[in-house]
C-alpha cells in the first residue's frame, strides 16, 4: 500500500480528439483508476452499467448531489444530469493511485475548485484541419453535425484557455506521443 496521497488527472478536450483512446492507454501504463460517470438517462443499446456508466435514477441522483457524493455533475440536453461520483475517486487517490476523470471544462472548474492541486490537461488536435479529418473518420456524423461540433471544439479551446483551469495542453498528434508527455507530466507532479 503506497502511503503517498495519488494524483488526480483531469483531461478534457474537444471531441474527436482522441480523449478516451488517450485515457484508456494512461489506465494500462499507469495502472490508472478511470472514472465511470452517473446519470440519469436511461442505459442504450450495447452500455454496460459500471463500465460505460452508473446509471441512477433522478431521485438517486439529487441525493447524492445533497450529500456532496460528486466531484462534478451538470445538467444536459433533455434534462439528464450526469456526474462523477466522488467515493471511488476518493478510495483510488487514498491508496497512492493515478485516478482519471476524463470530464468538459465546466466540471473542471468544479474539480479544480474542491482539488485545486488536480492535475489538469486539455487535448487539442496539431490542427483545425486535423480535427476535421478526425471527426469525418469516425463516420457519425453529417456535414451539418460535424459543422456544429467544431464550432464547438473552437469555442471549447478558447474556454479552456481562458478560464485558467488547465495546467497543460497538450497537442494529440499522435496517440503514444500524447500518452507519453501525459505521464511525463503525472511523474513531474508526483515528485512535486
Amino acid at each position: 500500500m503506497n502511503s503517498a496521497r495519488g494524483i488526480l488527472l483531469v483531461i478534457s478536450g474537444p471531441s474527436g480528439v482522441g480523449k478516451s483512446t488517450v485515457c484508456r492507454r494512461l489506465v494500462d501504463r499507469l495502472g490508472a483508476f478511470l472514472s465511470v460517470s452517473a446519470t440519469t438517462r436511461q442505459p442504450r443499446e450495447g452500455e454496460v452499467e459500471g463500465r460505460d456508466y452508473i446509471f441512477m435514477s433522478r431521485k438517486e441522483f439529487d441525493e447524492l448531489v445533497e450529500r456532496g457524493g460528486f466531484l462534478e455533475y451538470a445538467e444536459v440536453y433533455g434534462g439528464h444530469r450526469y456526474g462523477t461520483p466522488a467515493e471511488p475517486v476518493e478510495q483510488h487517490l487514498a491508496a497512492g493511485r493515478v485516478a482519471i476523470l476524463e470530464i468538459e471544462i465546466e466540471g473542471t472548474c468544479q474539480v479544480v475548485h474542491r482539488y485545486p492541486e488536480a492535475v489538469t490537461v486539455f487535448i487539442m488536435a496539431p490542427s483545425p484541419t486535423e480535427q476535421r479529418n478526425r471527426l469525418a473518420g469516425r463516420r457519425t456524423e453529417s456535414p451539418e453535425a460535424m459543422r456544429e461540433r467544431l464550432a464547438k471544439a473552437d469555442r471549447e479551446i478558447r474556454q479552456a484557455r481562458e478560464t485558467g483551469v488547465y495546467r497543460y495542453f497538450v497537442v494529440n498528434e499522435t496517440v503514444e506521443e500524447t500518452v507519453e508527455n501525459i505521464i511525463r507530466i503525472v511523474r513531474e507532479n508526483e515528485q512535486a
